[in-house]
């Protein structure tokens, strides 16, 4: 069984950084993309950013030079550094994955459960 967990979620001002973790753990052969989606209240849930197993990256252009999205393969790792925060930012952050599973080989993609990220003053 694959999972991800995501953590770092919490309160922050607007202006302020705040950076996210999603871990994958299991029975995992290979990591694909992996990416970061996020809900508002009341919205549909919305691609932050996603990046390759080979480090392309492609983002949002709400968060174009605000986010980055580093990914640490050897860690089956992935982080959402998230700078000059706004209030519109507020959302339940998920983190996304497409892999294969091992020793089958099965093509899965999996979702965390999500984190909340909230900016307020």
């Amino acid at each position: 069984q694959v999972q991800l967990v995501e953590s770092g979620g919490g309160l922050v001002q607007p202006g302020e950084s705040l950076r996210l973790s999603c871990a994958a753990s299991g029975s995992i052969f290979r990591i694909n993309a992996m990416g970061w989606y996020r809900q508002a209240p009341g919205k549909q849930r919305e691609l932050v950013a996603t990046i390759t197993h080979n480090g392309r990256t492609n983002y949002a252009d709400s968060v174009k030079g605000r986010f980055t999205i580093p990914r640490d393969n050897a860690k089956n790792t992935m982080y959402l550094q998230m700078n000059n925060l706004k209030p519109e930012d507020t959302a339940v952050y998920y983190c996304n994955a497409a892999l294969y599973s091992s020793p089958d080989l099965k093509y899965l993609e999996v979702w965390g459960q999500g984190t909340l990220v909230t900016v307020s003053s």
